[in-house]
């Protein structure tokens, strides 16, 4: 993962501040209900990646917050483990940037108690290319890039078995790894930091690049995309989170009722065109 290293001195530098802004606890703190209470009056911070989720939250800091009382400070984050180490730590009180399926593989892996709140959109993943027209044209000897995490390189190998470009080992999960293909149809594989993904199109002859990534890099994932994951039963919507024993927070529950609000929902159809989808109503856990 790329570490945004000017943010993360920022943080480490207002620790004390931020000490302040958890003071809620958590669900084994028997303080926890008076802190909540007490700190209803202050910011929710919440760390975001930039497109679509911080868009999505200036959207209701500018347009909605207010009306429920609630102040909003939105941090931004270009990669996809400071915003949950900071929400561990207190640094900050929520964040907006991940699926179900990331999170459970980062908490069994950091020892994290980072918990869903409410699902707000999908980022469909896609396969995108600059030098082939069509999936049919993606021959064997050809090179294709994926995102390195473990989930989200399982995603994309799923897309690829799905659309026929490769096969998967019967009954492989959400975890899948290149080791799991047993037939690369003479496909080469490149595994990339998913941020740096769209930036390796003019080397590699097809990527799957996360939905949010593929925005930041001025793709049009509805319009763009060779083959776009299906939208039905997907596990992978993004959600509000909070360190276990946050969730009743009232600034959270606040931000959680305007993030799946009526105004959201047509500002994500108005702004991403189908290339964000609203997943309001699918239980985030």
């Amino acid at each position: 993962m790329r570490k945004n290293i000017k943010l993360a001195a920022g943080i480490a530098a207002t620790a004390t501040l931020a000490l302040g802004l958890t003071a809620c606890g958590t669900s084994s703190d028997p303080s926890s209900a008076k802190d909540a209470a007490g700190s209803a009056d202050k910011p929710l911070v919440v760390a975001a990646s930039p497109t679509p989720h911080a868009d999505i939250l200036n959207f209701v800091k500018d347009e909605l917050a207010a009306k429920e009382g609630l102040k909003l400070e939105v941090k931004e984050f270009t990669d996809y483990v400071l915003p949950n180490t900071a929400t561990e730590s207190g640094q900050v009180d929520a964040n907006f940037f991940q699926h179900k399926p990331y999170l459970d593989d980062f908490n069994k892996k950091n020892n994290t108690h980072i918990v869903p709140v409410v699902n707000v959109h999908l980022e469909p993943l896609g396969l995108y290319s600059k030098k082939v027209k069509s999936v049919k044209d993606i021959k064997a000897g050809q090179t294709v890039a994926v995102p390195n995490d473990t989930t989200n390189e399982g995603r994309a190998l799923h897309l690829l078995a799905d659309n026929g470009l490769i096969t998967l080992k019967a009954g492989v999960g959400t975890d899948a790894k290149l080791s799991d293909i047993t037939d690369k149809k003479g496909l080469e594989f490149k595994e990339l930091e998913a941020a740096t993904v769209p930036r390796a199109l003019n080397d590699v002859d097809a990527a799957v690049v996360n939905g949010n990534y593929a925005i930041e890099a001025k793709l049009q994932p509805a319009k763009d995309a060779l083959v776009l994951e299906k939208a039905e039963g997907n596990p992978y919507a993004n959600f509000l989170a909070v360190k276990e024993g946050n969730e009743k927070d009232a600034r959270v529950q606040k931000l959680a009722k305007l993030l799946n609000s009526p105004e959201v929902k047509k500002y994500i159809e108005d702004t991403y065109k189908g290339s964000v989808i609203p997943a309001f109503g699918a239980p985030a856990a």
